[in-house]
Parts: structure tokens; C-alpha cells; sequence
């Protein structure tokens, strides 16, 4: 069975090969792979060790071979005319008065497609204006319009932890995000904090969200009363990490309850535990009736 790779091409998009003709390869040298229509070059990223089960219309195409210098030549002079090449679609994009933003340009390896990456707030007809890129570049053209998030994947660079950007660097999918995801860790809402390069929320909130989710559910929610040893309180704050909440009392006394007591209280009142708690209860309070009757005959 021909091995599987990650390959990475311009803009960080990553798509998986199978090395069909069994090459040999090395981990970060350029790769000639199958396209949908003639080939492309990209980094051969990785060797992809577990199974993926992949659906009929996603299954991997076969690297083709490894790149010799002539094709890393070919690759870095479509480089250069898509540098060349922006100045010119912008020139068009203005003449026809098209309200986008050009973010990309991408030659595919053979050169048979120029892929055109935009953003915009509404649907663009772009039709004159790729029958204009086409009369210059003598292609296939593709316009493909594109999210904020997508466009900083592709443009990359550094988020606000001082790492690359997570979409940018193994995100392969965008999950949805809202400040509920915030809220449950205790971050703050000021945009500034919780936003990303892209403008929209962080894709890290979603990382822990599942793991605060779970542990808050034991507690209740900050600002509610709540009965200890030492007397009814409000839960005034919860840490997470070290599983417990601080209860203030009306004495201004500071209580910590941790979670596992926090279980046990719920266990005992649960309908199960209760009966028997109820039962065990109600035998010590119960007078013993034989007793009473040996005193009545003098025994």
C-alpha cells in the first residue's frame, strides 16, 4: 500500500497524496503532484503515519515526483509573474469599478490555471473581468471569493500569543466560535483580547471550552447562594485548575468548597442515596418499642 503525505502549497493550503509510484522523497523538498486538471507543485510536509478514512470525492491523487531543478526553477519564475501579475489585476479590478479585495494570486505549476483569491461584503460579477485576465494571461482563470478567516490562513503570520497563527499553521477546518466560548473560561469580552489578525474571535477559544464546559457544570453559577458548614454564602468566584469555588459568606469569611464535596452533597441528595440516608436517619430517631415493653412487665 503506497504511503500517504501532507502536502502544503502557496498559501498554506494543504491537501494529502498518496506516493503511488513509490518514490523516494524527503520531507521538505518541493513535489510534482496530480492536479484536477495537469499538475502542481508543492512542500512535502509531512508522512502521514494513521489511517484516514477518506470519502469517494476526497480521495488522494499521487505525487507525481519528486521536483528536479528545472521544475524549482519553473516554480520560482511563476512566483515571480504572479508578483508581476498583481499590479495588472488591480488595474482591471479598478477599471471596472469592482467593489473586492484582491488577496491572492496563485499559479497552478503547468501553468493551465491563475487562481485570483478576493474578499468582498456582497457577491461580486466579476464576469468582464475575467474574460480581460484571460485575454492577457492566455489561461484558465479563476476567481475564487474567499472569508477574513481564509485570507489570513493565506496570508499567515503571528497571533497575538506570539506563535503562527493556528489556521495558518494546522487548522484544516474553521469551527464555529461565539463569546459564549469566552465566558465559560472567565476571559474577557473587550474585543482586543479575544479577536485575531482576521478581525473575527480567536480559534484558540474553542480549544479548552469543552474542558471548562465540563467542570463548571459541577458548580453553580457565580453570584448564586449556596449552603456550606459554615453558613449560607454567594459563590463569588470558581478556579477551574485547581477544581473549587470560593464561597463569602455574610461574615466576609472566605470559604473554599471543592468539587468532589461538592459530588458528595449531590450524591446523598440524589433519589437513590436519599431513600437509604432517610431510612438510616429515621432508624436512629425511631424509639425501640421492645425495650419499652420489658419496663412495663418488670423485666
Amino acid at each position: 500500500m503506497p504511503d500517504l503525505y501532507l502536502v502544503e502549497f502557496k498559501g498554506n493550503r494543504r491537501e494529502f497524496f498518496n506516493n503511488t509510484y513509490y518514490h523516494s522523497l524527503n520531507l521538505n523538498d518541493y513535489v510534482i503532484v496530480e492536479a484536477e486538471r495537469g499538475e502542481d507543485a508543492g512542500l512535502l510536509k509531512k508522512k502521514v503515519e494513521k489511517e484516514i478514512d477518506f470519502s469517494e470525492d476526497l480521495k488522494p491523487r499521487s505525487i507525481l515526483r519528486p521536483a528536479s531543478d528545472e521544475d524549482k526553477q519553473k516554480i520560482n519564475e511563476n512566483r515571480a509573474d504572479e508578483d508581476a501579475a498583481w499590479n495588472r489585476a488591480q488595474e482591471l479590478i479598478n477599471k471596472h469599478k469592482l467593489e473586492m479585495k484582491l488577496v491572492d494570486i496563485e499559479y497552478q505549476y503547468d501553468r493551465n490555471k491563475l487562481t485570483f483569491y478576493f474578499t468582498a461584503e456582497h457577491r461580486v460579477d466579476f464576469r468582464a473581468l475575467v474574460r480581460d485576465l484571460a485575454a492577457v494571461y492566455r489561461t484558465r482563470i479563476e476567481l475564487r471569493q474567499i472569508g477574513v478567516r481564509d485570507e489570513a490562513k493565506r496570508i499567515g503570520g503571528m497571533g497575538i500569543c506570539g506563535l503562527q497563527l493556528c489556521c495558518a499553521s494546522h487548522l484544516r477546518k474553521f469551527d464555529p466560535i461565539s463569546t459564549q466560548d469566552a465566558r465559560v473560561q472567565g476571559l474577557s469580552l473587550n474585543p482586543s483580547k479575544i479577536s485575531g489578525n482576521c478581525g473575527r474571535l480567536l480559534c484558540c477559544l474553542r480549544y479548552e471550552s469543552d474542558f471548562y464546559s465540563h467542570i463548571r457544570d459541577k458548580y453553580p453559577e457565580e453570584g448564586e447562594k449556596y449552603m456550606t458548614t459554615s453558613g449560607e454564602g454567594v459563590v463569588d468566584r470558581i478556579n477551574v485548575f485547581e477544581d473549587y469555588m470560593v464561597v463569602k459568606l455574610e461574615s466576609g469569611e472566605d470559604i473554599k468548597v471543592f468539587g468532589r464535596d461538592i459530588k458528595k452533597v449531590r450524591r446523598q441528595h440524589s433519589s437513590f442515596f436519599k431513600k437509604w440516608f432517610d431510612v438510616l436517619a429515621g432508624d436512629k430517631d425511631e424509639p425501640d418499642n421492645n425495650q419499652d415493653d420489658d419496663k412495663n412487665n418488670g423485666r
